[in-house]
């Protein structure tokens, strides 16, 4: 099969090229799926830079996440048949024309979403669902931070509070346009602001008549922390899920996370076991997928995507992810 490897096993977006790969042999649980189109993740640009190690047993090829159609299954596979259309999760590989994927791990494509609106689901929606509702607990009435809020998991945590019955949303960007299509979001946030000019911890205690933020959902670390625990409300629950600014905070005062008995937790989710995984999927396909429409559609949760790209350009499709310019998922088609 063809897929796109990384010349010298790292580098920059230039170092990626499309060249010859084995075809991956199926475990009896698992399906061949032939990719349509596969989904990038920063998670993706730090595993080419040789920042990110692959799990266990996980193929090296980048990619977490496509859609497609299973071309064959293994001999213990019961409920999914040649031909089906899907889309799901994985923790390696999905940036090839197939993938081999555990059967826990693919989700029947609806008919009303393009492969490509399938294809930036899983990866974007899980975490933002694993990050706000199962490890959040966020509830009816509560109010959220989601940082990064033009990201694809900022955009999807944004839209899953709202559609939970969130009091108030605040998202944070970097930039005045962000900040304006956000807010034109069907079911965007009910406030934003520009973390580079903005005190965003001002903002939510505005927008939550000073209560502060229930469930707080973080990408960037070392910058947002203190200010993070300042925004959140007593008995707040906050996700970590990344460190964009850097891990180390220099000088952090503890006594608001007592007073306020506040509950801080990291969280991944590539490297959690395949059963944990199943079980997260079935519970967002029971809760969320019903309520997904394509972009075009008008339920109360919609894909958001800044730019397909042919699979041939990947390079630049990593570098328009680098340079921040997505408001929404950047999205490559296999052809």
């Amino acid at each position: 099969m063809r897929a796109v490897l990384v010349k010298g096993g790292k580098g920059s977006a230039d170092n990626l090229y499309i060249s010859e790969a084995p075809t991956p042999s199926l475990n009896p649980t698992e399906v061949l799926v032939k990719i349509k189109a596969f989904g990038l993740n920063r998670m993706d640009i730090f595993q080419r830079e040789g920042n990110y190690p692959v799990p266990p047993g996980a193929s090296s090829i980048l990619g977490v996440e496509f859609s497609g159609t299973i071309s064959e299954i293994g001999q213990e596979v019961s409920d999914w048949k040649v031909g089906n259309e899907v889309f799901g999760l994985a923790g390696g590989g999905a940036y090839a024309e197939f993938i081999a994927v555990n059967q826990t791990h693919i989700i029947p494509k609806p008919p009303h979403l393009t492969w490509v609106e399938a294809a930036s689901i899983p990866e974007n929606f899980l975490t933002a669902f694993q990050a706000l509702i199962v490890i959040g607990q966020f509830r009816d009435n509560e109010s959220a931070l989601i940082h990064a809020g033009a990201s694809g998991v900022g955009v999807a945590a944004i839209q899953l509070a709202r559609a939970y019955g969130a009091r108030a949303v605040i998202a944070t960007t970097s930039s005045k346009e962000k900040i304006d299509w956000l807010l034109s979001l069907p079911s965007g946030p009910t406030h934003a602001a520009n973390y580079k000019t903005q005190d965003f911890s001002a903002v939510v205690k505005e927008a939550t008549e000073n209560k502060g933020a229930d469930v707080v959902i973080d990408f960037v670390g070392r910058t947002h922390f203190n200010k993070n625990i300042d925004s959140m409300a007593v008995d707040g629950r906050m996700t970590m899920l990344s460190f964009l600014s850097g891990a180390i905070v220099e000088s952090v005062n503890l006594s608001p996370i007592l007073y306020k008995r506040l509950h801080i937790e990291g969280s991944t989710l590539r490297a959690r076991t395949l059963e944990y995984q199943a079980n997260l999927i079935t519970r967002f396909r029971q809760e969320v997928l019903s309520k997904i429409t394509g972009e075009k559609g008008d339920g109360p949760v919609r894909t958001y995507i800044h730019k397909v790209y042919p699979w041939t350009d990947i390079q630049a499709a990593h570098q328009e992810m680098e340079e921040n310019k997505n408001s929404g998922k950047i999205i490559a088609e296999v052809v």
